[in-house]
């Protein structure tokens, strides 16, 4: 197709990225990453994230309270947070990365080969921003669906379910791993259109095209 080029793709690769890290930014600071609501006491919603934990109710509103020591978190959350800044950081190198290695940017020019390499370089970055996006979030989810179904708690304790940034957070990962396998296939579609062996055997094809048609009259 004609809108397929690499410029395009590039661009796409580009924009995909930058949805992915800016979502990925706003989970890893979102209070939404648990949410428990007490049947004892439904006007009071609580709220859980990575830094600080929430309490809303209809008098006063919502009111957030820092995490007080990091030790005391649990062992899920110290790995998220490491984890999440380690995603916002090579998403924005990523970028950093490819953004002087697009067609059309007039950085490095007349060097395709420093170009495909910062788009190679682009890509790899990206996969693990989406990787260090997608495991902490599947890690939490996976110690609250453990802990909700615990049965050591008796029925009347409420437990702590999934929020809204554990959704934000699967989305902007897998927009990184996307992005970043738009880079790669950017390069391999670059690669294709400069291959030199397709532009030699076409003046070929075409003149054996033009003898068997003329044969065939004859």
């Amino acid at each position: 197709m004609v809108f397929l080029t690499p410029l395009m793709m590039q661009r796409t690769a580009l924009f995909v990225t930058f949805g992915g890290l800016v979502t990925s930014l706003i989970t890893t600071f979102l209070p939404l990453w648990k949410t428990m609501n007490s049947d004892l006491n439904e006007v009071e919603n609580w709220y859980s994230g990575l830094w600080h934990t929430c309490l809303y109710t209809e008098e006063v509103g919502i009111q957030c309270k820092a995490y007080e020591s990091i030790m005391g978190l649990p062992m899920d959350l110290q790995i998220s947070r490491v984890l999440m800044l380690v995603s916002v950081g090579t998403g924005g190198l990523a970028l950093l990365a490819a953004f002087p290695g697009l067609e059309g940017v007039g950085m490095f020019v007349g060097r395709p080969g420093l170009k495909r390499r910062l788009l190679v370089l682009g890509g790899a970055l990206s996969w693990v921003s989406g990787l260090a996006t997608l495991a902490p979030v599947s890690l939490v989810a996976y110690t609250t669906v453990v802990d909700f179904w615990d049965e050591g708690f008796p029925d009347v304790v409420p437990r702590w379910e999934y929020g809204e940034a554990m959704f934000s957070g699967w989305f902007g990962g897998l927009a990184l791993a996307i992005g970043g396998t738009l880079f790669f296939v950017a390069v391999c579609m670059a690669d294709y259109d400069q291959r030199p062996g397709s532009v030699a055997l076409a003046p070929q094809a075409k003149h054996r095209t033009k003898h068997y048609l003329k044969t065939e009259v004859l």
